[in-house]
């Protein structure tokens, strides 16, 4: 008797194939909390090492250095070894290894689409500058894309990288790599011109001699998304109010070339007494400072309070209690005044 043979279903099989693919073009490095003998770290520098020559063998193959996901790759790979040199400690090393491993793999394989073709915030990175983004989209969907695609690869990557700094470290430490995309775009999109793209549009020259325009501006944050009600202190922050604090430091850092100085100033609604309403407010601001200089803003920052003064809404006749308490919201407040210079 012949023996039965159970075939799995074309599915299965192709699943199976598909994480044997997978594993065999993974790129893994030692845990984090493993990172500690010289094993350890030759075994990385090994596997950094192993990547690289596999970047090298399809260049070699004849795909060129600008190929767009052969850069991308590269970036990729390059961002991870500088933060596993760095110490990192978070999953960011890995993640971006495995995205250069994945796009290498697929252009080993012929298999599309290439993961290239998106840039994942790994390691849950904070996407700054929208701007940027839209910019680099615009290259590439334009002519000329070719000639201009390696700048772009690596911009992209540097904005993630920009993300991850900003997250464990503030705005300091994301800022030179948000710095190196800037000078991408330019670089791109003067390629993209050259081979056959629409124009750079050029600034105008400055007056020679002329001081570059000092502007002030103001923005307000209101202290009932900030704090816990009737708090003030750093623990008491929402985690809304440190999200609406970072996306406006974001959003001025993609603004101003140069920021001279920040003055917050805290302010409460009428209700209750002024020896209770004063310190709240200037405690308020304070923490607002606070925070801003723990993410890393190196710029003069100065914080004072004002109590129940410049109301905005007075709310006369309101009530009952509640309805009062609601309508004056726009009270509550951390107004914050930027002095600087825009981009």
């Amino acid at each position: 008797m012949k023996p039965t043979i159970i075939s799995r279903p074309r599915v299965v099989l192709f699943a199976a194939m598909a994480l044997a693919v997978q594993g065999a073009f993974a790129q893994t490095l030692t845990a984090p909390a493993e990172r500690i003998s010289d094993q350890a770290i030759v075994a990385d520098q090994a596997g950094y090492k192993a990547l690289q020559q596999r970047v090298k063998a399809l260049n070699d193959k004849g795909v060129p250095v600008s190929n767009y996901y052969l850069s991308k790759a590269q970036c990729w790979l390059d961002v991870s070894l500088h933060e596993y040199t760095r110490n990192d400690r978070s999953a960011f090393p890995q993640q971006a290894l495995a995205q250069g491993a994945a796009i290498v793999g697929a252009l080993e394989t012929g298999a599309t689409p290439n993961p290239g073709d998106q840039t994942p915030l790994v390691n849950d990175a904070a996407k700054l500058r929208d701007d940027l983004w839209a910019r680099f989209g615009a290259v590439k969907s334009g002519a000329g894309f070719s000639c201009a695609a390696q700048k772009v690869a690596c911009a992209e990557v540097e904005l993630v990288h920009a993300g991850n700094e900003f997250n464990q470290q503030g705005w300091r430490h994301a800022n030179p790599y948000i710095q190196i995309a800037e000078d991408n775009l330019q670089a791109a999109q003067a390629s993209a011109a050259a081979c056959g793209g629409a124009p750079v549009a050029v600034a105008a020259a400055p007056v020679p001699g002329a001081a570059p325009a000092v502007v002030v501006e103001k923005l307000t944050l209101a202290a009932d998304a900030l704090f816990r009600f009737d708090k003030s202190g750093l623990p008491d922050l929402l985690p809304a109010g440190r999200a609406r604090i970072d996306s406006m430091m974001i959003k001025l850092d993609g603004v101003y070339a140069q920021i001279s100085g920040i003055k917050l100033t805290g302010y409460t609604d009428r209700l209750g007494t002024e020896a209770y309403n004063q310190p709240l407010s200037e405690k308020r601001a304070a923490t607002v400072r606070e925070y801003i200089l723990g993410k890393g803003f190196a710029g003069d920052i100065v914080s004072a309070g004002k109590g129940e003064a410049d109301q905005v809404e007075a709310c006369t006749g309101v009530a009952p209690r509640a309805a009062l308490i609601g309508c004056l919201q726009p009270n509550r407040r951390v107004e914050v005044e930027v002095t600087g210079i825009k981009r």
